[in-house]
């Protein structure tokens, strides 16, 4: 596996990789898990080849999150991405992403507001502007996102169409299933940021969104079930709740009653000082 940091290398590297076949990208940024991995291992069933990107972006963080303590282990982070049979890690500093004078912004409107759009302002610009970048630095045939971060993968997805993007097209943009460790608590690279005992309350998450989905599926009362998800989190040790919402899977419009077509079911809560958020899947009536 080949790193490189400087945008004209990335070019020549890439053009090389593209005259032996297609290419997946997997962007990150970094701190790389098993969630991360599967992406990897996914993306070879896509692709000849994977290029992954591990950036820590820092147009995507507001003024008072985890900029400067987010986790970076690059010499780790490339140990496993080799291990795994990625052709090349695209590994810029921020000149090189945005050099001296940049001044564009992407907004994506409709999905990006609400849940943690109405949280984190400006959040999404940040996602929307990068991944575009790392789209046309690139150019891969097929990219590959958690569907953990579900909105993201709205916004990116709604980019993509919008801009009329060829590399990826919107449809070549592949949602890839949320791992999870053992007991349910999706992988997270902020889930090291939890002590102990926080780490054993926060499985209650999972837990109890499922048990939530059931009784939305039984055809219970989706405001009230809502309100219960909400005050269960809170016995659990949770120190608040962001959100918690049943919205429409594609545009993520808020649901008041049991859906008729996919829906997913979407969560944000406080644990000591952090931020988890998870999604699941919740079927429509008529699905």
């Amino acid at each position: 596996m080949e790193t490189v940091s400087d945008l004209q290398t990335l070019r020549e590297t890439v053009d090389e990789l593209r005259q032996s076949g297609t290419i997946a990208m997997v962007p990150t940024m970094g701190a790389l898990h098993e969630g991360h991995l599967t992406l990897v291992r996914e993306a070879k069933r896509h692709a000849d080849h994977v290029v992954a990107s591990i950036f820590v972006n820092p147009t995507q963080f507001g003024p008072n999150e985890d900029l400067d303590a987010y986790p970076r282990q690059l010499a780790e982070d490339q140990a496993k991405l080799e291990s795994e049979g990625t052709a090349l890690l695209w590994a810029p500093d921020v000149a090189a992403m945005y050099p001296a004078g940049f001044a564009t912004s992407i907004s994506v409107s409709g999905v990006s507001e609400g849940l943690c759009g109405a949280s984190r302002p400006g959040h999404f610009d940040g996602v929307a502007t990068v991944v575009c970048k790392l789209f046309n630095q690139v150019r891969p045939d097929v990219a590959l996102f958690g569907e953990k971060d579900w909105q993201q993968l709205a916004v990116i997805r709604r980019m993509a169409r919008d801009l009329d993007l060829a590399f990826p097209l919107a449809g070549n943009i592949i949602g890839v299933p949320t791992v999870r460790e053992a007991d349910g608590l999706a992988m997270s690279s902020r889930n090291a940021y939890l002590s102990p005992e926080e780490r054993a309350s926060a499985a209650r998450l999972s837990q109890t969104m499922r048990e939530a989905i059931e009784r939305i599926e039984a055809g219970k009362d989706v405001p009230a079930t809502l309100g219960w998800l909400q005050s269960e989190l809170v016995s659990a040790g949770f120190a608040s709740i962001d959100y918690a919402t049943l919205a429409d899977a594609d545009s993520l419009t808020p649901l008041l009653s049991a859906p008729t077509a996919p829906a997913r079911l979407l969560v944000a809560a406080r644990i000591g000082t952090t931020r988890l958020i998870d999604n699941m899947h919740v079927e429509g009536e008529a699905a």
